[in-house]
């Protein structure tokens, strides 16, 4: 865990095992990122009902690049400082600010496969875009762990904020440009 150790320099090799007896315990604060997911997606679901699911989508998910390359800053920093507690504060809140983007982000995408097919294909595509979302929450947390047994917890990061960004053109490409199939549903 980057909070739960030192990150020191013993004969010129940045160190990772010493406990840091100030660092933040990650199981009191594991829990709260699903959870604020889970309880806002229905917000992003009526945002989406209101100003149309692609645009709540697209907007939501320059949120996610900055909040992914924010907390990879901060995640940095505080793998490579003796005092990595003083980076957990907005690291913490940059996390929970992915993680209410990501369920606002559930709740527009949606909202957008409801009126993007029809009754008969909206169905099947949610089960479909149902099950690749769980997919996302194994693969996010291995790919994040492989990281962090590398040294380099923020290239994970800097990899998702690269997702984001390609999923931002994406959307656009389908949903908000001039000449689109379907305008933001």
């Amino acid at each position: 865990m980057v909070f739960g150790f030192q990150h020191l320099m013993v004969d010129g090799v940045l160190t990772h095992d010493t406990v840091n007896a100030n660092g933040p315990s990650a199981l009191m604060f594991a829990w709260m990122g699903t959870f604020i997911g889970a309880l806002i997606r229905p917000v992003g679901g009526m945002i989406a009902d209101k100003l149309g699911g692609a645009r709540v989508t697209q907007w939501i998910s320059f949120v996610m690049v900055g909040s992914a390359l924010g907390v990879a800053y901060y995640i940095q920093k505080a793998y490579s400082s003796a005092t990595p507690e003083q980076y957990f504060v907005p690291f913490l809140g940059l996390f929970l600010i992915l993680f209410a983007a990501t369920g606002i982000g559930n709740g527009s995408t949606f909202r957008t496969i409801a009126f993007a097919f029809n009754k008969e294909q909206a169905g099947p595509v949610l089960g479909w875009t149902a099950a690749v979302a769980a997919y996302g929450a194994f693969i996010i947390p291995k790919v994040f762990g492989e990281q962090m047994k590398a040294g380099t917890p923020e290239y994970a990061l800097y990899g998702f904020a690269v997702f984001y960004a390609v999923c931002i053109a994406i959307n656009w490409w389908f949903y908000l440009r001039p000449g689109a199939y379907i305008k933001n549903p």
